[in-house]
C-alpha cells in the first residue's frame, strides 16, 4: 500500500500534474480499491466539505489578501528608503538595510514570495549599482524572501494549525524570536561578507523623514502581532484588521488603489488561495484513505517502536523534508507529510509547536532548494540575466546558517515557546 501511494505520487508529478489533482487522483483510486468501490467515492463531497469547513482556515484568504495589497501599495519602497538610511553607514550596510527591509515587510505580508518580489526589485539593483558583489546580493535576497514565512504571520503556520489543530495564536508568537535570530545571523554575515563597502550616513534630519513616510507599514505589524499577543484579537481578527488596515494605506495614504489595481489584487489572490486550498482538498482526501488503511498509525508504530533514540528519528524527518524540499513547493509539502509526522512527533514526546517552527524553517530551505525553489526563481524573474547558478551560489551560506539554527532550536527548545503560555 505504502509502495501504491508512494510510486503513484511520484510518477504523476513526474508526469507534469499540479500537486492538488495527484493528492486527490491517488486518493479516489486507493478509495476506488482499497475501500468498497465506488460507495466509497460518496466520502469525496463530505471529505471535501469538511477539510474546508474550518474556521482558522478563514485567516488564510485574508493574509494573503493582504500581501497582494502590500505588493501594490508602494509601502516595500518607503521601507527600503528608511532602512538604507539607518543602516548604510555601516560596513556592508545596504546589505543590512535589505535585510531588515526583509524582516519587516515579512511581519506584514505573511508572504516569502512577497517579501522576495517587493524587496528584490528596489534592492537588487541599487546595491549592485552601488558596488555589491551580485551573487552576494542575489543569495541575501532569496535567503531574506524566506523570513515572511517564520516571521508571523505565516501562511505555512496557518496551514500546520488547521491540519494539526495546535493553536495559530501560539504558532504565530512562538516564531517571532526564531525569527529574530535568523534575521540578525543573516544580517551578521551579511555585514562580514560585504564589509569592504561603505556608504555615505545619512543626515538625523534624513533619517527621521524616512521613518515618518515609512510609519504606516511599520505599524501593521505592531497592531497585527501585538493584538495577537495581548490577546485584543484572534489571528483571525488580525488578518481582517491587516485586510482594511492595508486597504486605507494604499487607497489614503499612497493613493494607488485605482480599478486596474484593484482587479490586479483581487485575481492574484483568488489564483493563489485556490491553489492552496485545492491542495488542502486533495491531502485530506489522500488522507483519508491513508486513515482508513492505517498507515500513519503503522509508520507511528513502527518509529515508536525502534530501539534508537527519539532524536535519530527527527534527523531523519528533517533529511526527509530538506529532500522534498528539492522537488515541491511548501504548501504541499505540510499538507502531504503532516498527517504522519504530527501523530510520531507527539508520540516520540516532542513539543507539536516547537516542530511546528523546525519544520517551517525547513520549509525556507526548500524555497532555496535547486532545482525547483521557488525564490531562486522569483529572483530570475526579477533580472534574467541572472542564472539559477549564480543565486545557488550565493545562497548557500545563508542555507547553511538555516540548518545551524535547526541545531540550536533542537538543543534549546525554549527558544521558540518561552512567549506561548498566556496565548489561546
Amino acid at each position: 500500500m505504502n509502495i501504491f501511494f508512494a510510486g503513484g505520487l511520484g510518477t504523476l508529478l513526474l508526469l507534469g500534474l499540479p500537486v492538488a489533482f495527484t493528492l486527490a487522483f491517488l486518493a479516489v483510486a486507493g478509495m476506488y480499491i482499497f475501500n468498497g468501490g465506488s460507495l466509497a467515492f460518496m466520502q469525496v463531497p463530505i471529505i471535501s466539505y469538511k477539510s474546508l469547513d474550518d474556521f482558522s482556515l478563514t485567516a488564510l484568504p485574508m493574509y494573503v489578501l493582504m500581501s497582494q495589497i502590500l505588493l501594490v501599495s508602494g509601502v516595500g519602497k518607503d521601507l527600503y528608503e528608511m532602512a538604507s538610511r539607518w543602516f548604510r553607514h555601516l560596513p556592508g550596510g545596504l546589505a543590512i538595510a535589505t535585510l531588515f527591509c526583509c524582516a519587516i515587510f515579512a511581519a506584514i505580508s505573511g508572504s516569502s514570495v512577497a517579501t522576495a518580489i517587493t524587496v528584490g526589485s528596489i534592492a537588487l539593483p541599487e546595491m549592485v549599482r552601488r558596488g555589491y558583489n551580485k551573487r552576494h546580493v542575489l543569495g541575501l535576497l532569496a535567503a531574506g524572501g524566506t523570513l515572511g514565512i517564520l516571521i508571523p504571520p505565516s501562511v505555512p503556520m496557518i496551514i500546520y494549525g488547521s491540519v494539526t489543530g495546535e493553536s495559530i495564536g501560539k504558532l504565530f508568537i512562538a516564531g517571532i524570536v526564531p525569527g529574530l535570530i535568523l534575521t540578525i545571523s543573516f544580517m551578521v554575515f551579511a555585514s562580514y561578507q560585504t564589509r569592504h563597502i561603505k556608504d555615505t550616513p545619512a543626515t538625523w534630519k534624513e533619517r527621521l523623514d524616512s521613518t515618518k513616510t515609512a510609519i504606516w507599514g511599520l505599524m501593521l505589524p505592531v497592531i497585527v502581532i501585538g493584538g495577537i499577543y495581548t490577546g485584543i484579537f484572534t489571528p483571525t481578527e488580525a488578518a481582517a484588521i491587516g485586510v482594511v488596515f492595508s486597504f486605507a494605506i494604499s487607497a489614503f495614504v499612497y493613493r494607488n488603489l485605482n480599478w486596474e489595481n484593484f482587479k490586479k489584487i483581487i485575481i492574484s489572490t483568488v489564483k493563489t488561495n485556490s491553489m492552496i486550498l485545492f491542495i488542502i482538498v486533495g491531502a485530506m482526501l489522500l488522507g483519508y484513505i491513508m486513515t482508513i488503511l492505517q498507515i500513519p498509525q503503522t509508520i507511528t508504530a513502527y518509529a515508536t517502536e525502534q530501539d534508537i533514540s527519539p532524536w535519530i528519528i527527527f534527523i531523519m524527518i528533517n533529511v526527509v523534508l530538506l529532500i522534498l524540499g528539492m522537488f515541491l513547493e511548501t504548501i504541499s509539502i505540510l499538507v502531504i507529510t503532516l498527517p504522519i509526522l504530527y501523530p510520531i512527533i507527539i508520540a516520540l514526546g516532542f513539543d507539536p509547536i516547537w516542530f511546528a517552527i523546525i519544520m517551517v524553517i525547513n520549509m525556507e530551505l526548500a524555497l532555496i532548494s535547486p532545482p525547483v525553489g521557488l525564490n531562486l526563481f522569483v529572483l530570475k524573474g526579477i533580472d534574467r540575466t541572472n542564472t539559477i547558478d549564480e543565486i545557488v551560489k550565493g545562497v548557500i551560506p545563508y542555507a547553511i546558517i538555516m540548518v545551524l539554527l535547526i541545531v540550536l532550536l533542537s538543543i534549546f527548545p525554549e527558544i521558540s515557546t518561552f512567549m506561548i503560555e498566556d496565548v489561546d
